[in-house]
C-alpha cells in the first residue's frame, strides 16, 4: 500500500510526526545517556548514535536518487512501536521504552518516504539497537552463566600451573587469598564492545554479509577466552606477585590489556578470512 501527499501536507505531516516523536521521547533519550555515562557496560552507546549517523550521512546520494513514495504501513509499525512504548512505560520496562523509539523511525522513515529509502536506512536503525542497554532478565542470564565459565577455566589453568586452588560457583580459593569473579568480571563489558566493534569492522572491509555476520560471531569466543584468560592471569599473578594484582591499577589495566589482545584476535580473524578468500579464489582459477 502506498499514498501520496501534496508537498505541503506532506511536509505538515512530517513536521507534526518529528515534534511528536520529540516531546514524547524527551524524557527517556537523557536517561539512556546518563545509563551509558555511569554503566561501563553499555558505555559504548555514546559511540553508537555517531556511526549510525555516519552510515546514514554516507548513503545520502542513494537516499536522494530513491523514489519518494510514503506508505500507509508506515503508519501500522508506528502504531505498534508507540504501544510497545506504552506497555514498556507503564511496565516500568525501560528496553521497551528505548527500543520502541528505533521501530517509530522506521515507521516514519516508511511513511514519510517509502519502502527504497527505509531499505537504505535499514542498517543504521539496526545498529542503534546497539545503544539500547537490555533488559535486566536477559543481562543476568547472560552475566552468570560467563562468571561461571572464567571461573571454570580460571580454576582449570590456575591448576594446570601448579598453584592449589578450589573453585565454589564463581568464587576461587588459593592459598592466603580469595577471588572472586564477580559480575563486572564476568566479561558481558568487553562481550559487547567487542562485538560492536566487529560489526564496523565488517561493515568497513568486507562487501559480503556472510563474512560481516562471521566478523560478528567470531567477536563472542573471542572475548569469553581473553576474559577467562583475564582471570586466570589475575589468579596466578596474586598468587606469584602480590594479593595487589587482583585489585586496583593492576586489575583494571588488565581488563583493558585483555580487551587490546581481544581486538587483535578480531583483527587476526579477519584478515584469516581474507587469506581464505584468496586462497579459494585462486583454486577456483587453477580449477577453470
Amino acid at each position: 500500500m502506498s499514498m501520496r501527499l501534496p508537498s505541503r501536507s506532506s511536509g505538515l505531516a512530517a513536521a507534526v510526526l518529528v515534534g511528536a516523536v520529540a516531546w514524547l521521547y524527551a524524557g527517556v533519550l537523557p536517561a539512556l545517556v546518563q545509563k551509558w555515562a555511569n554503566d561501563d557496560d553499555y558505555s559504548h552507546g555514546f559511540f553508537v548514535v555517531p556511526l549510525a549517523a555516519f552510515f546514514v550521512w554516507e548513503r545520502r546520494g542513494a537516499l536522494a536518487r530513491a523514489s519518494r513514495r510514503p506508505s500507509g504501513v508506515g503508519l501500522v509499525v508506528l502504531a505498534a512501536s508507540l504501544l510497545c512504548f506504552v506497555a514498556g512505560h507503564f511496565g516500568s520496562e525501560l528496553f521497551l521504552t528505548r527500543a520502541s523509539l528505533i521501530g517509530v523511525l522506521a515507521g516514519l522513515v516508511l511513511f514519510l518516504l517509502g519502502w527504497q529509502h527505509l531499505r537504505l536506512l535499514a542498517f543504521p536503525l539496526a545498529f542503534l539497537l546497539l545503544m539500547v542497554p537490555l533488559p535486566a532478565i536477559v543481562f543476568n542470564h547472560i552475566t552468570f552463566p560467563l562468571q561461571l565459565l572464567a571461573s571454570r577455566v580460571g580454576e582449570a589453568v590456575i591448576a594446570a600451573s601448579g598453584v592449589p586452588v578450589l573453585r565454589e560457583g564463581n568464587v576461587l580459593f588459593l592459598p592466603g587469598r580469595t577471588l572472586e569473579v564477580a559480575e563486572a568480571c564476568s566479561g558481558i563489558r568487553s562481550l559487547m564492545t567487542l562485538t560492536t566493534l566487529a560489526i564496523v569492522l565488517g561493515y568497513f572491509t568486507e562487501r559480503r554479509t556472510g563474512a560481516r555476520v562471521l566478523i560478528a560471531l567470531a567477536a563472542i569466543p573471542i572475548a569469553v577466552v581473553a576474559n577467562a584468560t583475564r582471570v586466570a592471569g589475575t589468579g596466578l599473578a596474586s598468587y606469584w606477585i602480590s594479593p595487589a594484582a587482583a585489585e586496583g591499577f593492576f586489575h583494571t589495566f588488565s581488563g583493558w590489556l585483555m580487551f587490546v589482545v581481544a581486538l587483535g584476535g578480531l583483527l587476526l580473524f579477519h584478515r584469516a578470512l581474507e587469506l581464505t578468500r584468496v586462497r579459494w579464489s585462486r583454486m577456483r582459477e587453477a580449477a577453470c
